[in-house]
């Protein structure tokens, strides 16, 4: 019995913390269907007073939220791509391959991590602007094609590959690209799921890079032009929270479709030694 009970509170104190934590998400979806100034009303209504799309209709009408959109998923998927691609044959490298210097670059790349990433904006953009990438989606790219922290989570994950079934593979004649592509990938599988939606949602969620490196505003992403919007629709709460759903609503579905496989390689990353 006292078991029992215990479950029940165990249970109910999660459900209320999950409660917690989805209300702020679930008023925003809540207050971007109200009509114009009804958030601002007191007492502040939980629920719509009347179920509208005026907002999402001015955010892809007049204001061309569609646009910066595409520019978000465009940049999102070119840069999910490539950083997979880069940090998984980097890792694997790092983790079967042996070749002059293997563990003293591995160390430097690790002792990178502590450089925080705006420090590095400044010299970035002045070795991009001689390229022709500023104002471009290949500047917006550039820095999320690889990560430190992928190539250690593929390194961590890759050492736990067999060095027989690799030496069987060699033996039988396979080179190491054939080897990479039809032994290592297959076996990386959860930890890529993992690196694509880390990849995903960081070019996703990135700010600070897009807003120095897209001068124009057309080629602007979904923070930026969220930040421009709040400066001109400061008053607009429903129309800013319609504009919040479309920001967060695609990396959550994609979170919600590879949820599995990123807690896997998350698991198996961890354990490998």
């Amino acid at each position: 019995m006292n078991r029992r009970l215990a479950v029940w509170v165990v249970n109910g104190l999660l459900a209320g913390l999950a409660t917690v934590s989805l209300f702020p998400l679930l008023w925003m979806v809540s207050v971007s269907f109200m009509p114009a100034g009804s958030a601002s009303s007191l007492p502040t209504p939980l629920l719509p007073p009347s179920i509208t799309f005026d907002n999402y209709r001015q955010l892809f009408g007049s204001i061309g939220m569609g646009r910066y959109l595409l520019n978000s998923f465009g940049i999102a998927v070119l840069a999910t791509v490539i950083s997979v691609a880069v940090n998984v044959t980097a890792g694997y490298a790092f983790a079967k391959l042996r070749f002059k210097g293997r563990d003293a670059i591995f160390k430097l790349l690790l002792g990178a991590l502590v450089i925080p990433g705006q420090v590095a904006m400044l010299p970035l953009f002045l070795m991009l602007k001689p390229m022709g990438l500023i104002n471009s989606y290949g500047g917006a790219v550039v820095p999320m094609m690889a990560s430190v922290f992928g190539i250690f989570l593929v390194r961590q994950f890759a050492r736990g590959i067999p060095d027989d079934l690799l030496e069987a593979a060699r033996m039988d004649g396979a080179g190491e690209f054939r080897i990479f592509m039809t032994i290592v990938v297959p076996l990386l599988t959860p930890v890529l799921a993992t690196l694509a939606i880390f990849a995903f949602l960081g070019s996703w969620n990135d700010f600070m890079w897009p807003l120095i490196v897209l001068t124009d505003d057309s080629l602007h992403t979904l923070p930026v032009a969220l930040a421009g919007l709040s400066r001109e629709h400061v008053q607009d709460s429903e129309l800013m929270m319609a504009g919040s759903v479309v920001t967060v609503l695609p990396v959550l579905l994609v979170f919600l479709a590879l949820q599995r496989h990123y807690m896997a390689g998350l698991m198996a990353g961890s354990v490998k030694g």
